[in-house]
This record gives C-alpha cells, sequence and structure tokens, in this order.
C-alpha cells in the first residue's frame, strides 16, 4: 500500500572514512566482552537519522499508528509513543501494512496481538472512508490478495487468549460494515422491511448460472462436487464468506464460546460475524444453524431464562446474561428461510425464552436499560419473522394480557418529549409483529406442509379474526397521535417508522376482515368509510403531506444516482451495503426521508380502494399532489441509471414499492372514471420505465405490472385524443410516401389499441420470469404465509427484464427458430411476431421514453430478426406493413444520425456476423421482396463499416440480382450511399468489376447501381496529388477500360455521371457533355491508350 506523498530515500551506508559512530553510551574496556569494539553491531543503538524531505513526486509507503491512523509521511514524532522501530526508514514513524504482517508471525504473543489490533483499526477506519484519496488503492483489497483473511484464520487457532481476541476483533472488522446492521435494524418496520436482498457476490461461478431457473432454496440444500473440492483461497478469490466456511470456522468459534470463555467484547464480536454469515445466504444460515452445538451454546448460555440482576454500566461477563445479539443472530438466522425458523422454535426452547422477555417490560428485566430495551425489540422482532412464515402463532393467545398491555401504554410513550429512539423501534417493533399476526388471521390453512416440525408450528396454530379484532381502535388510536406531529419535523423524525408501521397495520387489519366469510360485510365497509372520513381525507388535504410528496425527488436515488455510488472499500468478493459514514437526512434511508411513511400511506389506501370500490375516487386524489407529479417526471426522463450496487439494490427496492402502490392506486381509479389524458400519460410512461427497472424477488409485481397498467386502455389517451390521425397526417407530410390510408401508421396504432387484450397475453407468456419465483414472489406480496419460503430475496445481479423488453418475445421466437430446423407452427410465428410489432409501434409513436436505453441499431437488429425466422413470415402482410412503419420509424431525421453500427449491442456479439447471416437469408428466401431489399441496404450506407459493402459485393453478388427496390422506395436519401466518395480501392474495384460483369443493372438493382456508377466516376476523374502509386495507377486502368466498354449505356453513364436524384429512372443526372477539365483528362489519357495500347491488369 502506498501513500500519494513522497518518499525519502534511506541514508547511505557509512564509508570508511565516516566519523565514529555518535553512540548513547561511552564505552569502557572493563565491561564485560567490550574489549574488542565491533561498531556495525552498535550502529541501532545510535540516535536516528533525521526526518528528511522528499523531493520528488514518488508513491511512497503509507504508514499506521498503534490505533490505524494513517501517518503523514513528513510527520515528526517523539520515539516514546513506540513508533518506531529498526525496521525500513527507520527515521519514520509509524507501522507499514507488510511490518504488521510480519510481525503477527512474531514468537512474541504480544506483538502478534498489537499487529491484529493494529490492522483491524486500519480496516474499520478504511471502510469508514478515513483515508479518502490519500492511499493509492484499497486496503480491503490489498489485505485480501496478501492472504489476510488465512492469517486472521490461522491466529485464531493461537494458543494464547489475547492473540485469539485479537484475530476475531480484526475478522469482525474486515466482515462487518458497521452501519449496515444498523440500517437494515432501522428499516425493519418499513413496507417489507424484513426481506432483503442476501450479502453475497453476484458474480456466481459458472455452475450456478447453469441453474438459475432452479429455487434458491434447493439450491441451498447442496453443494456442487466442484465447489467441494475446491481450495478455501480458490474460494475466497471469489467469495470470503464461501472461503471462510470452507476453513472449519464455525466449530473454532464454537470451541472459544463453549471451551475459553471469553470476555464480553470478544463475545459480541463472535455473534456479529456470526450475524454477517447468516446475511450471506441460505446456504450459510443452514451451516451456522447445523454447526454442532453452535447455536446450543449460545441459546444456553446468552438467552438463559433466569439470571442475576445486572446494573448499568458495563457487563463484566456475558455468560448467563441475556445477550440481545444473541437473539438478534436468531432472528437473522430465521430470516434466511421458513425450515430454519422452524428449527429454532421447535428445539431451542424459544418459546419459553420469547415469553420471558416479552411478558416483563424492559425496565423490568434487571439489565441495563440499554440492553434491556434492545433485547425486547430483538424478540419481538424474531417472534414477526417466524409469524411471517405463519409460525409461532400460539405465543399470541399466551401472551395476548402482554401484548394489549403494551400497546394501551404505547401513547403514554409517544407523549414523551423527546421520544426515545428505542423505544420508537420496540413500539415500531410490535405493530410489524401484530401486522404479521393479523394477516395470519386472514389466511387460510388449505396449503399442504411436508415438513412435519412446520406442519405442527403454522397450521395447527393460526390466529383467529377474533383474537385480533380488538387490535385496530389501539393502534388507530396511536396512528392519530402521531399524525400531530406531521407539522413538526423535529418530532415527526422522532417517532421514527411508528406511523408507517401503524398505516401498514391498519391495511393488514382491514385485509383481514374482508377475508372473514361469516361477518357482515357491511360492517367493514362502514367502518373503511368512517376511518376515511375522520383519517384519510382530512390527512390528505394537510399541507405538511404536500411537502412530504415535494421531498421524494431529493431523496430519491433514481433521481440522485450519485447517491447509490459504490464505496471506494467494496471488494467484490465481500459485499456490504457500505453504509459506514451513515445517510444523510435527505436520503431514501436518512431520518428525513418520506418514503416509508407514503409507502405504507398508498399500502392502506390500495388495500380500502380494492375492497370498497366507493372510496376509490376519493382517495386517489392523493396522487394529484404536485410532489409526486414532479417527482414522476422526473424518474420518466432520460438520463443516467444509479449503478446497481448492494446499497442502490436495497434502496431501489424501497423506491419501486412506492412507485408500484402509486400507479396501483391509479389503475384503480382508472377502471372507474377517466383519468386526464396528461396523467394517464405520464402513469403508463412511468409503468414502462419501472417494468424494465425491477430486481430480482418483484416478479409478482412485475406480473400485476402487465396485467393491469402497461397493456391497459386508459393508460393510453391518444387512441382517443388524435393519435392515430396524428400519425397518418405525419405519414402524408413524409417525402416520398405513398402507402395506402388501411396501411398507414394510423390505422395500425388503431388496430393495435383494438388487439391490446392479445397483445397482453403474448407478453404474459413470454416475459415472465421462472414460475418458482413467481410463486415465491407472489406469496410474500399478497401475504399468502404458508407459501412464503425465505425472507432472503434472490442476488440482485440485474433487473428482472431487459431494456428491450418489448423485443423479447420476437427474440425467444429467433432463437426458437435457430434451434428448431424444422420450423415453427405458422400460427405461433405469425402472432407472436405481429403482437410484439404493433406494441413496439405503439412505443416508439406515443412513449418513445420507454425505448430511449434501446440504441437505434438494437431496433435494427430486431427488425432483421422477423426476416430470420422463417422463409414466410416476412410475407405475411400484417407483419409487412408493421415493419415498413418501425423501418419507416427508424429513418426518422431525428433518429437515423443515432443509428450507429460500431457500437456493442445487448444480447449480440457482433453485428457484421448478424449482417452477413442476414444476406444469406435474403439470398435464399427474399425472391426480391422490397421491405426485405430496404434493410439489406439499410447498413450499406457510406458513413457505416466497409465490411457491409465488402460483404455484399464479395461473398453474396448473387444477391444484387434480387435487390430491386425502386428508388421512390428507399427509406432514406440517395446521398446517404453516395456521400462522400468512397476511398477503398477493393471495394471500387468490386463496383467495377460487378458494372462490367453485368452483375449489378439498373433494372435488376437500381439503388446499388446508382451508388455504384456515383463512386467510380468520382474516383476515376479524381486527381488527389496525395494518392498512393497503386491508387493512381488504379484510377488510370479503370478510366482506361471505362473508354473502351463495348456497352455505350454503361460507359455515358460511368463517364457523364453528374448528381444523384432518386427522382430520375437511372438515379443521377448526366452531364450533356463533360466539363472541360473532365474532358481535357479524358482525351490526355486516351491520346496515350491510343500510341500504348491498354495494359493488362
Amino acid at each position: 500500500m502506498s501513500s500519494s506523498a513522497s518518499e525519502p530515500k534511506k541514508g547511505d551506508k557509512l564509508e570508511p572514512e565516516a566519523p565514529a559512530l555518535a553512540l548513547p553510551v561511552t564505552l569502557q574496556k572493563e565491561w564485560l566482552h567490550m574489549d574488542t569494539v565491533e561498531l556495525e553491531k552498535l550502529h541501532w543503538t545510535q540516535d536516528l537519522p533525521p526526518l528528511r524531505r522528499q523531493q520528488t513526486q514518488e508513491r511512497m509507503q503509507a504508514r499506521f499508528s498503534l490505533q490505524g491512523e494513517l501517518l503523514a509521511p513528513d510527520v515528526d514524532l517523539p520515539t516514546h509513543l513506540g513508533l518506531h522501530h529498526h525496521g525500513e526508514e527507520a527515521e519514520r514513524a509509524g507501522y507499514s501494512l507488510q511490518e504488521l504482517f510480519h510481525l503477527t508471525r512474531s514468537q512474541v504473543s504480544q506483538q502478534r496481538a498489537l499487529a491484529l489490533h493494529v490492522l483491524a483499526q486500519v480496516i474499520s477506519r478504511a471502510q469508514a472512508g478515513e483515508f479518502g484519496d490519500r492511499l493509492a488503492g484499497s486496503v480491503l483489497s490489498l489485505l485480501l490478495d496478501a492472504g489476510f483473511l488465512f492469517l486472521l484464520r490461522f491466529s485464531l487457532d493461537d494458543r494464547v487468549d489475547g492473540v485469539i481476541a485479537a484475530a476475531i476483533r480484526a475478522l469482525r472488522a474486515l466482515l462487518v460494515a458497521p452501519g449496515d446492521e444498523e440500517l437494515l435494524d432501522r428499516t425493519f418496520s418499513w413496507y417489507h422491511g424484513a426481506l432483503m436482498f442476501p450479502l453475497m457476490p453476484s458474480q456466481e461461478d459458472k455452475e450456478d448460472e447453469d441453474e438459475d431457473e432452479e429455487h434458491p432454496a434447493e439450491k441451498a440444500k447442496r453443494k456442487s462436487p466442484e465447489e467441494e473440492r475446491r481450495p478455501p483461497p480458490d474460494l475466497a478469490r471469489h467469495d470470503v464468506i464461501k472461503g471462510l466456511l470452507a476453513t472449519s470456522l464455525l466449530p473454532r468459534l464454537r470451541y472459544v464460546l463453549e471451551v475459553t470463555y471469553p470476555g464480553p467484547a470478544v463475545v459480541l464480536d463472535i455473534l456479529a460475524v456470526l450475524i454477517r454469515l447468516a446475511r450471506h445466504s441460505l446456504e450459510s444460515a443452514t451451516r451456522v444453524l447445523e454447526c454442532p452445538r453452535l447455536i446450543e451454546t449460545i441459546v444456553r448460555e446468552f438467552l438463559p431464562t433466569s439470571w442475576s440482576p445486572v446494573g448499568a454500566g458495563p457487563t463484566p461477563n456475558l455468560y448467563k446474561v441475556p445477550c440481545a445479539t444473541a437473539m438478534k443472530l436468531l432472528r437473522v438466522l430465521a430470516s434466511a428461510g421458513r425450515n430454519i425458523a422452524a428449527r429454532l422454535l421447535s428445539s431451542f426452547d424459544l418459546r419459553s425464552r420469547l415469553c420471558r422477555f416479552i411478558a416483563e417490560a424492559p425496565q423490568e428485566l434487571t439489565l441495563p436499560p440499554e440492553e434491556a430495551e434492545t433485547l425486547s425489540i430483538e424478540a419481538l422482532r424474531l417472534w414477526a419473522v417466524a409469524a411471517s412464515y405463519g409460525q409461532g402463532s400460539d405465543l399470541y393467545r399466551e401472551l395476548y394480557p402482554v401484548v394489549m398491555r403494551a400497546l394501551q401504554v404505547v401513547p403514554q410513550e409517544l407523549s414523551t418529549h423527546p421520544p426515545q429512539p428505542l423505544s420508537m423501534q420496540r413500539i415500531a417493533s410490535l405493530l410489524t409483529l401484530l401486522t404479521q399476526l393479523t394477516l395470519a388471521a386472514g389466511s387460510t390453512p388449505t396449503e399442504t406442509i411436508s415438513d412435519s416440525v412446520e406442519a405442527s408450528l403454522s397450521v395447527t396454530s393460526l390466529v383467529t379474526w377474533t383474537q385480533v379484532s380488538g387490535l385496530q381502535p389501539l393502534v388507530e388510536l396511536c396512528l392519530r397521535q402521531t399524525l400531530k406531529l406531521l407539522s413538526r419535523p423535529e418530532m415527526w423524525r422522532a417517532v421514527g417508522p411508528v406511523p408507517a408501521a401503524c398505516l401498514l397495520f391498519l391495511g393488514a387489519f382491514y385485509q383481514a376482515w374482508s377475508q372473514q366469510p361469516s361477518l357482515c360485510p357491511e360492517d367493514w365497509l362502514q367502518d373503511m368509510e368512517r376511518l376515511s372520513e375522520e383519517l384519510l381525507l382530512p390527512l390528505l388535504s394537510q399541507p405538511t403531506l404536500g411537502s412530504l410528496w415535494d421531498s421524494l425527488r431529493h431523496c430519491s436515488p433514481l433521481c440522485n444516482p450519485l447517491s447509490c455510488a459504490p464505496a471506494s472499500e467494496a471488494p467484490p468478493s465481500l459485499v456490504s451495503l457500505g453504509c459506514s459514514g451513515g445517510c444523510p437526512a435527505l436520503s431514501l434511508a436518512g431520518s428525513a426521508s418520506p418514503f416509508p411513511f407514503l409507502t405504507a400511506l398508498l399500502s392502506l389506501l390500495n388495500t380500502l380502494a380494492r375492497i370498497h370500490k366507493g372510496l376509490c375516487g376519493q382517495l386517489a386524489a392523493i396522487l394529484a399532489a404536485p410532489g409526486l407529479q414532479k417527482y414522476f417526471l422526473q424518474c420518466v426522463a432520460p438520463g443516467a441509471a444509479p449503478p446497481l450496487t448492494p446499497f442502490s439494490a436495497w434502496a431501489l427496492r424501497h423506491e419501486y414499492h412506492l412507485q408500484y402502490l402509486a400507479l396501483a392506486l391509479a389503475q384503480k381509479a382508472a377502471t372507474l372514471q377517466p383519468l386526464p389524458a396528461t396523467h394517464a400519460a405520464l402513469y403508463h410512461g412511468m409503468a414502462l420505465a419501472l417494468l424494465s427497472r425491477l430486481l430480482p424477488g418483484s416478479e409478482y409485481l412485475a406480473h400485476e405490472l402487465l396485467l393491469s397498467c402497461v397493456f391497459r386502455l386508459e393508460f393510453l389517451p391518444e387512441r382517443t385524443t388524435g393519435g392515430p390521425e396524428a400519425a397518418d397526417f405525419s405519414d402524408q407530410l413524409s417525402l416520398g410516401s405513398s402507402r395506402a390510408p388501411q396501411c398507414g401508421q394510423g390505422a395500425l396504432l388503431a388496430q393495435a389499441c383494438q388487439d391490446l387484450p392479445s397483445i397482453r397475453s403474448c407478453y404474459l407468456t413470454h416475459c415472465l420470469p421462472a414460475q418458482a419465483s413467481l410463486l415465491a414472489s407472489q406469496a410474500l406480496y399478497r401475504a399468502e404465509l404458508q407459501r412464503v419460503p425465505t425472507l432472503l430475496l434472490p442476488v440482485p445481479t440485474e433487473p428482472l427484464l431487459p431494456t428491450d423488453w418489448p423485443f423479447l418475445p420476437l427474440i425467444r421466437l429467433y432463437h426458437r427458430a435457430s434451434d428448431t430446423p424444422s420450423g415453427l407452427p405458422p400460427t405461433d410465428t405469425v402472432g407472436t411476431a405481429m403482437r410484439v410489432l404493433q406494441w413496439v409501434l405503439v412505443l416508439e409513436s406515443w412513449r418513445p421514453q420507454a425505448l430511449w436505453a434501446v440504441p437505434p441499431a438494437a431496433h435494427l437488429a430486431r427488425l432483421m430478426c422477423v426476416f430470420l425466422v422463417d422463409s414466410e413470415l416476412f410475407r405475411e402482410s400484417p407483419v409487412q406493413r408493421l415493419v415498413a412503419a418501425l423501418l419507416a420509424q427508424l429513418c426518422q431525421p431525428q433518429v437515423l444520425p443515432n443509428l450507429s453500427l460500431d457500437c456493442p449491442l445487448p444480447g449480440l456479439t457482433s453485428f457484421p456476423d448478424l449482417y452477413a447471416n442476414f444476406l444469406d437469408h435474403f439470398e435464399a428466401v427474399s425472391f426480391g421482396d422490397h421491405l426485405f431489399g430496404a434493410l439489406v441496404l439499410l447498413p450499406l450506407q457510406r458513413r457505416f463499416s466497409v465490411t457491409f459493402r465488402l460483404t455484399l459485393f464479395g461473398e453474396h453478388v448473387g444477391a444484387l440480382r434480387a435487390l430491386s427496390l425502386p428508388l421512390t422506395q428507399l427509406p432514406v436519401s440517395l446521398e446517404c450511399y453516395t456521400v462522400p466518395p468512397e476511398d477503398n480501392l477493393a471495394l471500387l474495384q468490386l463496383y467495377f468489376r460487378t458494372l462490367v460483369t453485368g452483375a449489378l443493372r439498373p433494372h435488376w438493382c437500381p439503388v446499388l447501381y446508382a451508388v455504384a456508377v456515383a463512386h467510380i466516376n468520382s474516383f476515376i476523374f479524381s486527381q488527389d496529388p496525395q494518392s498512393s502509386d497503386e491508387v493512381k495507377a488504379a484510377r488510370r486502368s479503370m478510366l482506361q477500360k471505362t473508354w473502351l466498354l463495348a456497352d455505350e449505356g454503361l460507359r455515358q453513364h460511368l463517364l457523364h455521371y453528374k448528381l444523384p436524384n432518386s427522382m430520375l429512372p437511372e438515379g443521377f443526372e448526366l452531364y450533356p457533355q463533360l466539363p472541360p477539365l473532365r474532358q481535357h483528362y479524358l482525351q490526355r489519357l486516351t491520346s496515350t491508350v491510343l500510341q500504348n495500347g491498354v495494359s493488362e491488369t
């Protein structure tokens, strides 16, 4: 590791003439064995040389203090600080990373512990961003590349407790980003806040990539033989956690806890490391659970049901004392999968422990106040996680009085000034638990559960409606009290997630109430009307709510992509959210974020509007908020998307929830009354943008968008406001347009609107994710508790759908045709291609921003796929009309300049290879089809690579006879092919050969005949003095042969060509007689020919 300062040169060795060493003591002859003084051995005892300044700009080795601070290169510190030693650069204070590594192998245990301690401090400061740009490179990446991970693992096997403690602290500093856990804990009570992405690298091995369709739960149950055989260093290079687990880390940590009885700091470090391992993946969480005696030891030692009272202040010993971090470990393990949660509840007597820690108020637990609050919070969250699988609901019957009493004192706690953050988190966790229990009361246990332990935990102990029906008045009272603080920003921020948790509970309550078949619907409908009139409508009219909508743009990761930039200390093999420095107040996860409250509010409004259609119009008035409209406008505007990092995936998922819920409410309102045209178009654009951005785990949301907003006529106001007519008028204004009225864009768009249900069916068939992923996501979002497999989402490697998803069915059709030599069924092929082309035409005409991320070259490649599917598809009249309309869109003056065939295209390895295949297919099956020929001609424009023209004229000359597209139907100007003059000699010779041999004739291929004549004429009359001898000789030879041509018409065209003109039959104008300069040049050359003869070339 080098810093950006300059390195002073070391002092030279002493020369023989150098003065004697200045030793700190005077040598005495009577000292034992000092009769012969060896000065070179006493060199280290002299004073340090002075710290000299570096004059060059070379980088120098970074040095750190014993507290991990980066020392300035020119800092001069006293020697009594212990930062000087006898290694390299002895005059400089501090230790380099290389010296610290060397010190970890010392035979003195104190030095080993000191080195590990300093390395832990360095890592902690690096992750906190303290070093900034003062260091070249990443500290964590350098340490991992140097083998620091296995150095720590070896140190864990040390015999000295101090070294073991230092190694565990360094391991925690390496694995656990300090701000990550705080962020995830703080947002647990948000809308689906308990769900999170695994903290594992997204660059999976190839054997894993081949199994994407397999469900993660099944993948975690087995390990591939290749992975088992791979050595730990190889695993750690791609995934630090996998590499560590392969070194028997878990049995060693269990041994430390079970046998050595370390101090509180070491215990907390081990628990933090285990939490990080459990967040990695379902596989890692399962290995933590199944490590022999590990969880038994933790539950027995750190979650006892009885203990000696512990006062305030540091706890000298954590054994036999309840520890909130241990409870959190169990909660994180339970979040990894329903089977793990069932095993925890059944095998470790967690029921009695949950009852013990929840039954008593935090102040009655005889623990330090902060620890007691945190322990109560984690106990409630563990129960909430179990309840999200439909488990642990039998505890509710036992603890019902406790829960009611806790809920009754919430208003009193909310009135405390200022509200205590831990108390607010505990209240929010309690409300989240009640939300899950209420959802359990609304679910029906009709599913079959194979695991007998799960069956006994979930099906037989569901909560009944009568047990939760009395909760609503208490929660509503809490909500009313918190909403009074909305006009006081400081107090509103202090109550944290409590208002959002109240709203989410009310939504779950009304959802469960409406699912009770034995109750009268009039009861819940009247209660919804009461809630709307007394609480929600007054809330929607408050000006302070408008300020929350206005702050969406300032806190949005989409609107502020730089807020999701990857952290400097983020090695790809060790994933973290990168929240070490905390989150700014005006960010999605900040204290002033409006996202949790507004998302919960939209969730409640959607629930009410779905159950009570009569309230939909009043509740949908919230969508007219100016702040929301401006936010949507900025989200659909083209711009740089945030990079997909672990933090951005987490943040964007919460932002997409708000967008989806707003769109779902708009869709419900649109079914009852027409939306304003501008609003409908904006919502449709937002739905299209959201569909292309949704991340893995949101498969159900993508499915619902395809079913509702994306393909609904209510969100295409152009169909009734002159959109088709405007398209027809644009066609009439286009130069050279000669399409029949029924073939115009307006007619095609009107037909596409009529066929919208069929288009939707096509995309639902081809764009849906794997069935297992869709069912898992559906269970989460529809609260089907018995079907929820895990609270861990899939790894967010990329969005669910590609940016060019409108072309996806066509691409899949092309691949299926490539893999099926016998061809595809005609009905399937024609229907799919028609629906895709219709939908793309709608988007190109009315929602162009939805395809801004797809380059025009990708559009062209997708249109080529229509012709490559089989030999008959492009002949269908509807397909012909649609492709012609899309080609006209692609050739518009404002689009054509952006067509670049040299840039890399998504899903395409090489456009020249695709074009070569396209020419093969054209030559075989086109039979002179004009539309097919127009697509062949488009890449032959002069500004594109000469490769395309050489491919046609060199390898596919036979295709020229079928390129009979008239000049008047050419979709682009003829000048695009003739200007500037061609300068590739090989292509010019091919042009001349095809003209002379008759392979290129005006009635066979009028466009390329005119192009070839234009370039040959420009070449033979060019008199560029800078041309090479080879070019000059070829020019003279070509002109001589032209003058001697027997075909008088071709000779006249090549010599007398003037300008391109697509309105003339030949495609160009001719000089009546050659200009004097050309005439003189031709006469001079032909006189030479008559004298010497024409030389053969």
